[in-house]
């Protein structure tokens, strides 16, 4: 029997719609240089390769986990892509938690674990982010697909060690 999570997501790689029409853009240039370069074979041939491998690539990413978020009880725990350290961040240090908007980009790049201004980015995709404020100032944004569910387990994780 596996154990029962406040709230459990898992980010993919490259499921974010933007990245996906760029690699498509990418893949269908090369199929447009294929049809159009008649007179040299070898170079022709590779337009279509590279086509070809961004289509694979593309497809391989999008079942590529970037990182699982969940929430159990007393922490938040997020496990990166296989190298990648285990964040774990501990609820009763939480001062705030807030519902925003991840960046007003239309391209934002997935990062784990990025130390940047006092501010710690966990991002795969999704429009939203939850901030986190601990008590020492320091601040943790967290994009989701799943952010008003993410929130509202963080605040039901609160609450539960506040009474006990």
């Amino acid at each position: 029997m596996g154990t029962q999570y406040l709230f459990q997501e898992k980010q993919y790689l490259g499921r974010d719609a933007t990245w996906i029409s760029v690699r498509m853009i990418l893949a269908l240039f090369c199929f447009v240089a294929y049809y159009l370069n008649l007179e040299d074979l070898p170079s022709r041939q590779l337009f279509f390769i590279v086509g070809v491998g961004v289509i694979i690539v593309s497809i391989i990413m999008i079942y590529m986990v970037h990182y699982k978020t969940v929430v159990d009880g007393k922490y938040l725990i997020l496990s990166g892509l296989w190298s990648s350290k285990l964040v774990k961040i501990d609820l009763y240090n939480i001062a705030k938690v807030e519902l925003k908007p991840y960046s007003t980009f239309v391209f934002n790049n997935p990062v784990y674990n990025l130390h940047k201004n006092g501010k710690i980015r966990f991002y795969s995709g999704g429009k939203d982010a939850v901030y986190l404020t601990d008590k020492e100032g320091l601040t943790y944004i967290i994009g989701s697909h799943k952010a008003e569910g993410l929130a509202q387990a963080i605040m039901t994780a609160k609450k539960n060690l506040k009474s006990s």
